[in-house]
């Protein structure tokens, strides 16, 4: 029988799973809330090679059917495609996503960071709603050229989008107000271009090739919903990690130097993505001991390869100043996060800046009433109840 991954204990709280799955061998068929059996992979070594195995593929092979037109216009992105279209796809994103205009960036974040710290209560306030949504959310709107005050918006809709079946019933009006919107985004920027990337994804040439329309939808989908649900997590997450133990925030407060490595042991310890996106396997596939029939779906355990003891020393605890730190939290291969050094850089930001100003920041309630939000996609908690001290 397989592990029904829909029980609400494993949600709060799926580390013991992961050791007990790990131990036993590093794949197993599990039950998904929507009652789906998939086969998942829980250690390091496997996870790493499935991650970059053309054999287990995005699409299995098959031209894709979307049953309706929005189900379309999300589904042409990247993340979705297998090479040779996920060649183009990232290649022509690239163009526009380079590494200088992240970078550029900086004093900007920077600047958010503080403004939001500012209008800090002096009473407990949830640090999540305060601090870690709306830093990613302005920074991604900034970023492409949206308006901030349609945030809420957008944080509706995302969080029905990513809930996977608890608001199944939701998703199609939530899908389509955000295709919607997003049509209407990209026509004002066709009439009135400016040097935002959604401009520069509009505009974007290779070698006579561009970005359908599909396509561009899809692709500003992937960038608003990326763009801020992973780095919320990561923020919120790695703020839970300190605050949970009082030491190591007084530890980093007392260090800011080890921020950037803190930043990354947040990223392996509490994934932000809990699972790798959905594949299937094209062809008879030997993983782990276990051999997979052609069109077996899988998904790849991220969370739980992150503690697999056989790669990293002293797996389970949180260590700010790990030297080598070779988590699999962005993925690996083809389909590494394009907005790796984006999230770095607002999280490194994001604490440099709460560690400085806030030293005496705490929990506000107990850890045992902390929420964590349903469904294997994303990690994060709901709410991070804190007092700033």
């Amino acid at each position: 029988m397989p592990d029904n991954l829909a029980d609400p204990t494993f949600h709060a709280n799926p580390h013991p799973s992961y050791a007990s799955w790990r131990r036993e061998g590093p794949i197993r068929q599990v039950r998904l809330a929507s009652g789906a059996v998939v086969w998942l992979i829980t250690r390091y070594d496997e996870a790493r090679r499935a991650l970059a195995d053309p054999r287990i593929s995005k699409t299995g092979g098959d031209d894709r059917h979307p049953s309706n037109a929005v189900e379309q216009a999300l589904s042409r992105h990247m993340l979705a495609a297998d090479p040779p279209d996920h060649t183009r796809l990232r290649r022509l994103v690239s163009a526009a996503f380079t590494a200088r205009r992240i970078e550029a960036l900086r004093p900007r974040i920077s600047d958010i960071a503080e403004d939001l710290l500012d209008r800090f209560p002096g009473t407990p306030f949830d640090l999540i709603d305060a601090y870690a949504f709306p830093l990613p959310i302005q920074v991604i709107c900034e970023l492409l050229g949206i308006p901030a005050d349609d945030r809420d918006a957008f944080r509706a809709w995302s969080d029905i989008i990513v809930g996977g079946v608890a608001y199944q019933d939701q998703f199609p009006g939530a899908a389509a107000a955000m295709v919607g919107y997003i049509q209407g985004l990209l026509a004002a920027r066709r009439a009135e271009p400016g040097e935002d990337l959604l401009s520069g994804l509009i505009g974007v040439r290779d070698s006579g090739d561009s970005l359908t329309e599909d396509e561009l939808i899809s692709m500003v989908f992937l960038l608003l919903l990326a763009g801020h649900e992973t780095t919320v997590n990561l923020i919120g997450n790695g703020a839970y990690l300190l605050l949970s133990r009082p030491e190591r925030w007084e530890r980093l407060c007392a260090e800011p130097a080890l921020i950037p490595t803190a930043v990354e042991e947040f990223l392996r310890y509490e994934s932000p993505v809990e699972t790798a996106t959905y594949r299937i396997t094209t062809e008879e596939v030997e993983i782990g001991g276990c051999t997979l029939p052609a069109r077996s779906p899988v998904l790849i355990g991220l969370l739980s390869a992150n503690h697999d003891g056989d790669r990293f020393d002293d797996a389970d605890d949180v260590a700010l100043d790990r030297a080598h730190n070779p988590h699999l939290a962005f993925g690996h291969g083809i389909h590494y996060c394009l907005g790796a050094p984006l999230a770095r850089l607002e999280a490194q930001i994001a604490f440099t800046a709460l560690t400085r100003r806030y030293p005496g920041l705490r929990l506000a309630v107990d850890e045992s009433e902390l929420v964590w939000r349903p469904g294997l996609l994303l990690r994060g908690l709901f709410t991070l109840p804190v007092t700033p001290g």
